[in-house]
């Protein structure tokens, strides 16, 4: 455990940190906690990691998404951020070949950082992410789950009326997209076809999500999902150009690439894929 300094309001963040063994530079692979977790969430990625004996940061960004300070909050996205310095700064960090992967709300907390963050990150991999807040509040309301009094605390809400402008302010789907600096960045947003269903978050979320930054990237509108696309995935939990390809072992549902950006809806639920999660990630292994 590590003490990382974070640069906004001078508070402590705790994290799991990992120093690699190795003489040569190593991938640092920043591992982000889910919705109502903290750096302290046992993480089912940092076998395989240690392993291969690369860096690796666990970090807290003001731990469970229920307070002004997490959720999304300029504090918790810069704490991001903070811990890849840190990270950069105690270890042999290969600058080109950092990572950021997450699931849940850890996905969530993945696309606030391809959102966001100032370092050139060579790949962002979110599984199960959700991307509009306002819109998960009022599915968690839905679902009569705690999540919507979550959301309501952290967006400084009143009462049971959400603050909708906070919401938004707080949703990677209304951020503007860093064109520049993401154009060579790989994301993958990975859901389960039957999340939402058996699960809190809808694969809407991801759909959505990619339409937004591949037209920021220049899509036309041919290249997007379409609305009908989207609802029939949501409704039926299927599409009828099923190819044989597969995600694991998991057959895989819907796919869109554009550039490089990808969506892959597979055969599943609320979950990451932990027994492939890490070799999806596009290494640089040129060291």
């Amino acid at each position: 455990m590590v003490d990382v300094p974070t640069t906004l309001d001078g508070e402590i963040q705790k994290a799991y940190f990992y120093k690699s063994t190795s003489t040569s530079p190593q991938p640092l692979i920043v591992s982000l906690h889910t919705w109502s977790g903290g750096y302290t969430q046992e993480d089912p990625l940092i076998d395989e990691i240690l392993a291969n004996n690369w860096n690796y940061i666990h970090p807290d960004f003001r731990g469970p998404n229920k307070t002004p300070k997490a959720c999304g909050s300029k504090y918790a996205i810069q704490d991001i951020d903070d811990a890849i310095s840190f990270s950069i700064k105690n270890s042999n960090t290969d600058p080109r070949n950092i990572h950021v992967i997450g699931v849940s709300g850890g996905g969530y907390s993945t696309l606030l950082s391809y959102m966001n963050s100032t370092y050139d990150i060579a790949s962002f991999s979110a599984w199960v992410p959700l991307s509009d807040i306002e819109n998960y509040y009022y599915q968690s309301v839905g679902r009569k789950n705690r999540y919507a009094d979550h959301v309501l605390a952290a967006t400084s809400s009143t009462g049971d009326v959400l603050n909708t402008e906070e919401a938004h302010r707080r949703s990677p789907l209304f951020m503007d997209t860093p064109v520049n600096i993401r154009k060579d960045a790989p994301l993958t947003l990975y859901a389960g076809v039957h999340d939402g269903y058996s699960g809190d978050v809808p694969i809407s979320h991801s759909l959505r999500f990619y339409n937004k930054v591949i037209k920021d990237l220049g899509a036309a509108d041919a290249d997007l999902i379409t609305d009908q696309e989207i609802l029939n995935l949501v409704s039926m939990r299927f599409f009828p150009e099923l190819t044989d390809e597969k995600i694991g072992e998991r057959q895989i549902i819907f796919k869109r690439t554009y550039k490089h950006v990808s969506v892959v809806i597979f055969e599943g639920r609320h979950e990451m894929l932990t027994d492939v999660a890490i070799d999806l990630i596009p290494l640089n292994h040129g060291n």
